[in-house]
């Protein structure tokens, strides 16, 4: 008996390249810059927090929107650092990391034939879910200059049309290492009036913000906040990717939506993390103190990288590094990052990964999220290139 036909929902998706270059570098004994997370472990108290809970018996559903004590903690951190108190009760919701936070928020929100207007390069989870409910993506593409990648908001206010439905912005921003300012909200804040268009503003990398910039959040904008889901995730913050735990935050009649999807997608989200993680967030210091600790490792990179042929762009956020390559090679992205990772033994993301459909800017992304020693190892070949 064969197998039934099954026609796809995402004909264009494949195996994603961060897992393609993941395996490459594990085959080749490469040093991983590829994949964005730590190869350092986390705090040994937060652990220890997520075991008491096990311990005492936290280990069955929890509530379909988040445990209290972490939902009252997120509000309180988002009020303290961007002055926006959100209702615990209506608009905070824990999702199973931040991916799963965009993807409802968009299927509760795009119908069949809506347009999406994303700002490309882009995170890779966005198009996927997009096209899983309905919508139709509308790329612009960042413009990239002197001082690196920025908005063209004069782009995005060109592609709006009567059907827009959602533009979804990322500060800061993956693959990039770009960061949105005050200038930039108040841009799309004017893009948005007198319509009906929803944002979607991906804050991953919130506490990972440099050189005393402050982190624009669209929940610091109060316009822009009445009409945002505000997604971030604890899994970037406290070095804990795979533990997958982020939240939204949004207006109480969005959230309602929200909740509609995330019950029949997760329902809720690990318990005995939940509770470990809202006993940690009664101490503000391990994010307070994220972007220096993350500049550091960012600062010796580049100073790894500044006698070299790479050019390095502005990194002003995330944890990522990215670098043109020309003087070097002048193999498209994808061969290039390929032969780093065979013949240097250094794995790197090509940023035209990132686009929706070919494009090519001579650019691939290191991750510095990692040991000095593996950041070093790194770079003696990198620097020799």
């Amino acid at each position: 008996m064969s197998t039934p036909a099954l026609h796809t929902r995402l004909p264009a998706v494949g195996t994603t390249v961060f897992t393609r270059m993941s395996q490459l570098a594990l085959e080749h004994g490469a040093v991983n810059l590829g994949q964005g997370f730590p190869d350092f472990g986390c705090d040994p108290k937060l652990v220890d927090l997520v075991g008491e809970a096990m311990r005492a018996g936290q280990n069955q559903y929890a509530p379909m929107t988040g445990i209290p004590a972490l939902r009252a903690a997120i509000a309180a951190k988002v009020e303290k650092l961007y002055g926006r108190r959100y209702d615990d009760a209506a608009e905070i919701t824990v999702t199973n990391g931040a991916s799963q936070a965009i993807q409802s928020a968009i299927l509760c929100s795009v119908h069949p034939g809506d347009e999406v207007i994303v700002i490309e390069p882009a995170y890779d989870c966005y198009l996927p879910a997009i096209a899983l409910a309905g919508g139709v993506p509308v790329p612009v593409a960042m413009h990239i200059g002197s001082e690196g990648y920025s908005v063209p908001w004069d782009a995005v206010a060109a592609a709006v049309t009567p059907r827009t439905r959602m533009i979804v912005v990322n500060t800061p921003h993956n693959p990039t290492g770009s960061i949105l300012r005050a200038a930039d909200l108040d841009a799309l804040a004017a893009v948005v009036a007198g319509t009906d268009i929803l944002v979607l503003s991906d804050e991953v990398y919130e506490h990972m913000v440099y050189d005393g910039e402050q982190h624009a959040s669209v929940s610091r904008h109060p316009v822009l906040a009445e009409r945002a889901f505000v997604v971030s995730s604890f899994g970037k913050t406290y070095h804990v990717t795979g533990w997958k735990v982020g939240y939204v935050a949004a207006p109480a009649a969005l959230t309602a939506e929200f909740r509609k999807v995330h019950q029949y997608n997760v329902f809720s989200v690990n318990t005995p993390m939940q509770h470990g993680i809202a006993a940690y967030m009664q101490d503000a210091r391990p994010y307070l103190e994220l972007p220096a600790f993350y500049q550091r490792k960012r600062d010796l990179f580049r100073a790894g990288l500044a006698g070299s042929r790479f050019e390095l762009l502005p990194s002003n956020g995330t944890y990522f590094q990215c670098v043109r390559y020309d003087a070097i090679s002048g193999l498209p992205e994808a061969e290039f990052a390929t032969w780093l990772t065979v013949e240097a033994n250094v794995a790197a993301i090509p940023v035209s990964a990132f686009y929706s459909r070919p494009t090519e800017s001579g650019i691939v992304r290191f991750c510095f999220a990692k040991k000095d020693e593996t950041l070093r190892k790194a770079l003696e070949t990198l620097s020799r290139l």
